[in-house]
């Protein structure tokens, strides 16, 4: 059902501007973004051509005690369905084809997921090329996961890094929080400014990700104070490096059936959850999380639709916890998802509805793929504004809250 946006909540983000080169590169420094609060109210748009802006917006600190989230819902109310879809889109990529990521920034889509090993020569110049050409002037998110251990890209800049489990059992908080400073200066001076990490799942097992379990080794503890104390610490050296960091998987994958990549799995019931899985998020939005990622698996007691489709785990996410950011899928292309017979544009549709911001998709391999995949991503949540499965309103405030975490909005 479509769904109006309701009032603002009253946090505001703080920017930190980076240049790269001679483009602009964008993160957040001590921040949660605004939210918007989704109702009950059932709102319906048939709108399908708002005349978009053409003028050129600078990129600005926002005043202080303004709204960064309200400023970006101004600015979005004269954008077209399909700049509005697009901002929500994240168009996955390898490092190595970015140069053909331009039609991406023309179309305004919200951002770019990196994928492979290493960083080709020049990448930031690349980068800035990229979002010298994006809409309004204004740049795409650069996202990669640079967790540490099996689950790291672009090892020729960041070095070497062990996996988070590994940091738990040897490195203080301190010193955990020294790596992700590591980590967020080398990402940040390599073009990027967000990375999806850390994980905040619960789980001591010592076994790498697979099939049976997608944490293992990527979580920093069994415990949940330790998961709080040590992935709070590595997401504020991420924002200290001025890299917005995503914490994932809420609300919590340690203890799950299986990995959500390779098919529907379950988490440990929501009572347990409660005492346990939602800790760390707890204590990480307590310290300003600026992005949160839903899992891909359903909560017993809670749930029975994976949580990146899920309103009630949006709902926990926002009034239970508090949390005003971001919120992203995990990957819709996930086993887990298709398993409901749903391909990734349905699978989007369904997403925003229940109330996420940003949706994520998996690598294709070429960059045409890519965009074509993201094209018709678009064109699905077009098509259900006009359909009235979806309101323009909610629309709007996904993508303001995107702008909102990059504080890219055009304040006076």
């Amino acid at each position: 059902m479509a769904r109006r946006r309701g009032a603002l909540l009253n946090r505001v983000s703080t920017l930190v501007t980076v240049f790269v080169g001679t483009g602009i590169l964008l993160g957040i420094a001590g921040a949660t973004a605004v939210a918007v609060g989704a109702s009950t109210t059932t709102t319906t748009s048939t709108t399908t051509a708002a005349t978009s802006t053409t003028s050129v917006v600078t990129t600005t600190t926002t005043a202080p005690g303004s709204s960064g989230l309200a400023c970006a819902l101004h600015y979005v109310s004269n954008w077209s369905l399909t700049q509005l879809a697009n901002q929500t889109i994240v168009v996955p990529v390898s490092a190595a084809n970015l140069g053909a990521m331009v039609p991406a920034a023309q179309a305004g889509y919200g951002g770019l997921l990196l994928f492979g090993s290493s960083a080709p020569v020049n990448m930031g110049e690349t980068i800035s090329r990229v979002q010298a050409r994006t809409l309004d002037k204004y740049p795409m998110m650069i996202m990669t996961d640079e967790e540490g251990g099996g689950v790291q890209r672009l090892t020729n800049v960041i070095g070497s890094i062990p996996w988070a489990q590994t940091m738990g059992k040897n490195l203080t908080p301190s010193q955990i929080r020294g790596r992700g400073l590591h980590i967020g200066t080398s990402l940040l001076s390599a073009g990027v400014s967000v990375d999806l990490a850390p994980v905040l799942d619960v789980d001591g097992r010592s076994v790498e990700p697979g099939a049976r379990d997608p944490d293992g080794l990527r979580s920093f503890s069994g415990a949940p104070s330790a998961v709080a104390s040590d992935g709070t610490a590595f997401m504020n050296g991420l924002r200290s490096a001025d890299v917005t960091p995503v914490v994932k998987h809420f609300p919590g994958l340690g203890g799950s059936s299986r990995n959500t990549d390779y098919g529907p799995a379950t988490t440990v019931p929501w009572s347990v959850l409660k005492r346990t899985g939602l800790v760390p998020f707890e204590t990480a939005i307590a310290n300003g999380a600026p992005g949160v990622m839903l899992s891909n698996a359903s909560v017993p007691g809670l749930t029975t639709l994976p949580a990146s489709l899920s309103s009630v785990v949006v709902q926990e996410l926002r009034q239970s916890l508090g949390f005003s950011g971001l919120i992203m899928t995990d990957s819709l292309s996930a086993k887990a998802i298709s398993a409901l017979h749903l391909a990734v544009p349905a699978a989007a549709v369904k997403a925003l509805q229940a109330g996420a911001n940003m949706v994520l998709f998996g690598s294709s391999g070429s960059a045409a793929t890519s965009l074509a995949a993201a094209r018709q991503v678009s064109d699905a949540l077009v098509k259900a504004v006009a359909d009235g499965i979806l309101s323009r309103a909610a629309l709007e405030g996904d993508a303001a809250q995107v702008l909102a975490t990059r504080n890219i909005v055009p304040c006076q």
